[in-house]
């Protein structure tokens, strides 16, 4: 399964599907794959993680909305990656751990549970070409790593951790409440299986400080502006040896000069004159790969739209780009020329139009008013 299917063709269900379809969808797969049932077969492993990472996706509103507008590549390639049915299991342990679920595999004793490390968030902002064509942009950010002090046990130099005594260092607690048991993570060690006594000066005893990294990131063609990238397994280390969070790249795109893009497709407002609305004209027009001849019609109108395929940006989830839409308004100059006015004047009368008298210079109107016309006369 080099080549990854849409989520909801995993789990079958249409795109419209509730919460609880998804869930109910999900539960069935995972019984007819769950490792514990199909002993020796990796089909069947690679359908089970298959079916879970659609559900990781699926099952969270924020991930499925991404996942909705750009596909694959909204989700930085994917989904979570499940390294082993292990991390679906601490991933949804809520439908794995308990109830007739649960049950039906007798469950699965892995003692401790390890915790996942913390995601971070980065910020990169593009330009509206860089977008389009897809970028590797270098990005920095802050993480806590494993403390180099301490070497991640958050003890100090010399001393060691020690069991925790209220969950003998297995990091769970089971809770009884009349015929129910409920397994929780210890309250004392916060389910880490360890109390520290002597903890590292460097630390605060938690395993882990602050550290910036740089990271050169590909970013694809066609991201949007609010899109995330995911870098997988860039984010916090896990205090207590589980698998790293990851790093959560923020798309912001910068707006553009002259283009305003709309999805897939950008918009352009290009000025004409009178001339070339009324006679037609062949227009350059620019495009992100340059200009492109355009053939105005005679008897163009201000607000007409005209389509250039395959001028626009590319559908991350598709790969086929969009279309250049080219807005037509036509330019009224503020200044004419003499030959303009005159011409104007020639094509109002022929039309009938109604139009301002010509309007005179401030010298002639001085020359008036100090010599008018002698005004006529009649004898009596």
């Amino acid at each position: 399964m080099a080549e990854k299917r849409c989520y909801y063709e995993v789990l079958g269900i249409e795109r419209t599907a509730s919460k609880g379809v998804i869930d109910k969808a999900y539960r069935k797969l995972a019984i007819r794959y769950h490792p514990d049932s199909n002993r020796d077969d990796d089909d069947a492993v690679e359908r089970f993680k298959e079916a879970s990472e659609a559900y990781e996706v699926l099952s969270d509103p924020d991930k499925r909305g991404r996942y909705d507008q750009y596909g694959h590549a909204g989700m930085g390639g994917g989904g979570h990656q499940f390294n082993d049915v292990e991390d679906i299991f601490d991933a949804f342990g809520d439908l794995f751990g308990g109830g007739a679920f649960g049950d039906l595999f007798g469950g699965r004793s892995r003692g401790r549970r390890v915790r996942r490390g913390g995601d971070v968030r980065c910020d990169v902002t593009l330009t509206l070409e860089e977008a389009a064509r897809g970028v590797t942009k270098e990005v920095s950010f802050r993480r806590r790593a494993h403390c180099e002090q301490c070497d991640g046990s958050g003890a100090a130099p010399g001393s060691q951790p020690t069991a925790c005594n209220t969950c003998g260092g297995r990091g769970q607690v089971i809770q009884s409440a009349g015929i129910l048991r409920v397994q929780t993570a210890c309250p004392h060690c916060q389910g880490t299986g360890k109390t520290i006594s002597d903890p590292c000066s460097n630390c605060g005893g938690s395993g882990l400080e602050a550290q910036r990294v740089q990271r050169s990131v590909d970013i694809p063609a066609g991201v949007d502006d609010g899109m995330r990238v995911r870098l997988a397994g860039e984010g916090e280390a896990s205090p207590d040896g589980g698998p790293a969070g990851d790093c959560h790249l923020f798309v912001t795109v910068k707006p553009h000069s002259l283009f305003h893009r709309d999805g897939n497709d950008l918009l352009l407002q290009l000025p004409i004159s009178y001339s070339q609305a009324a006679l037609g004209a062949e227009i350059e027009v620019p495009t992100l790969d340059g200009p492109h001849s355009l053939r105005i019609p005679a008897g163009t109108h201000s607000n007409e739209v005209f389509t250039v395929r395959g001028q626009g940006v590319v559908d991350p989830r598709s790969g086929r780009r969009g279309n250049l839409r080219v807005q037509t308004l036509i330019e009224v100059p503020k200044k004419l020329s003499e030959a303009q006015e005159r011409l104007l004047r020639e094509l109002a009368e022929l039309d009938h139009e109604s139009v301002l008298p010509k309007r005179k210079s401030f010298l002639s109107k001085l020359r008036d008013f100090f010599d008018p016309e002698p005004s006529s006369t009649q004898e009596s």
